[in-house]
């Protein structure tokens, strides 16, 4: 393609993101486009895995707003699956949007040099509102990000190399991330991974407490315990209540580093503002992301103690990121803290989420040929299949009735029900009639 075609191109697409409402012909290149573009340049294979949402058309999503987004066919879908738990405040929230509008019309990035305000001024925000004596906050773009930067400071600030992490843990897919995250599907492709990490069982302290021992009698003593306070891709697993506090214990004899990765639970999620406020214990190193961004800007971060800290500050450039931090992002997380915080968002979730899982778990008894168990805390809430294609099933007969929701593992065994914080009571038992409808749908058949 020339330089004039690949100009006129790029205008047309431009031409359409400024469009809300395209016509019939507009929509229909859109779609055709999209489809190819995914087919030749991105990845055939996401054609196939979203299949559940491509039902006898092609959905792809242009617009949304609140707890709902539609389609470029103009249907309109109940978001229960909130990106993965980026969309806690809702799809644009006014305030999210004003800020990073109100900052984009000053500055869009930093120079990289001179000291950036909202950097500061949101870190000293995070020190504020995480659990423990947390202090210092360095920014990153994602998760995976967070958790990496989290597992080089462990390694900096003890001097030690090895790592406890859990089985079905998942902590993302860069190469440290991926080390840790304790599903073989992820893992097998890539081996060999970082060297020196130890996976268990969730939800037993006392194999914690054995690793460590051991690890601490052969001469290797283990960094840190990195662990998520509730699995979420692994299947929303939540841990015996006994489980996060015994592992604190034991990292504190032992020498180990408590990381909580709450990229996903965290910012009220689970109804609290950390899903490790529900047992009352405070990590050396959190890692946060997803929901930190108001569903607006992507942004994570990991913070940890003053102490922790003191090996980074003789050299800032030890860990550096180009976009981390950037003012644009930080306008977003500065107003999505003031929303969860000012709108009461965690006791929504608690409240909200103990209805529809009192519910759901209603629903699952009646059904005992399709569903194994409804579990959850907050509005993090899984429902268990007796199987994949079971459980596929479901997720595709909530979308053909308007409702998005999403598999957790590599399958559909277990379905995510994360919605919006934001979502209404009133919406959430239109979602418990349409599961039922599925449900007995699945069931019959």
């Amino acid at each position: 393609m020339d330089r004039q075609a690949i100009i006129a191109r790029t205008q047309r697409i431009l031409d359409c993101i400024a469009t809300r409402e395209p016509d019939e012909a507009t929509r229909d290149w859109i779609i055709r486009e999209t489809v190819a573009g995914f087919r030749d340049h991105v990845n055939p294979g996401f054609l196939e895995y979203r299949k559940s949402v491509s039902t006898d058309y092609t959905a792809v999503e242009w617009t949304d707003g609140g707890t709902v987004f539609r389609d470029l066919q103009g249907r309109e879908f109940i978001d229960c699956l909130g990106g993965y738990g980026i969309y806690s405040l809702g799809h644009r929230h006014p305030k999210v949007v004003k800020a990073v509008r109100d900052q984009l019309a000053r500055q869009a990035l930093h120079s990289q040099e001179l000291l950036d305000p909202l950097r500061a001024l949101l870190a000293d925000v995070v020190a504020d509102i995480t659990p423990g004596d947390l202090q210092y906050t360095f920014f990153t773009n994602s998760g995976t990000e967070a958790v990496e930067g989290a597992l080089k400071l462990a390694r900096l600030y003890t001097g030690r190399k090895a790592f406890v992490a859990a089985a079905r843990a998942f902590h993302g897919k860069s190469m440290g991330s991926l080390s840790a995250t304790g599903k073989a599907a992820w893992r097998q492709p890539f081996l060999p991974l970082v060297p020196g990490f130890v996976h268990v069982p969730f939800g037993d302290a006392g194999v914690i407490e054995k690793v460590l021992a051991a690890a601490e009698a052969v001469g290797d003593p283990v960094a840190a315990v990195l662990l998520e306070p509730i699995q979420g891709e692994g299947g929303v697993h939540v841990p015996p209540d006994d489980y996060l506090p015994r592992v604190r214990e034991a990292c504190d004899r032992h020498g180990a580093l408590l990381i909580l990765d709450e990229v996903q639970t965290g910012l009220g999620r689970t109804g609290a503002l950390w899903a490790c406020d529900h047992w009352g214990v405070a990590p050396d190193i959190l890692t946060l992301g997803k929901a930190f961004g108001g569903g607006v800007m992507p942004i994570g971060a990991f913070v940890g103690t003053a102490e922790i800290w003191q090996p980074m500050i003789p050299n800032p450039m030890l860990h550096t990121s180009t976009f981390g931090g950037n003012p644009l992002a930080c306008a977003a997380a500065l107003a999505a803290v003031n929303v969860v915080l000012e709108e009461a968002l965690p006791e929504r979730a608690a409240e909200l989420g103990a209805f529809f899982l009192h519910e759901a778990r209603t629903l699952v008894a009646r059904y005992p040929r399709v569903a194994v168990e409804a579990r959850g805390k907050g509005l993090l809430i899984g429902l268990e299949f007796v199987s994949d294609a079971a459980g596929y099933a479901v997720a595709r007969g909530l979308f053909q009735r308007g409702v998005l929701v999403a598999g957790a593992t590599f399958n559909a065994k277990v379905i995510r029900v994360e919605p919006p914080l934001t979502i209404t009571r009133e919406e959430l038992e239109h979602v418990l009639e349409v599961l039922a409808e599925t449900l007995a749908e699945v069931n019959a058949a």
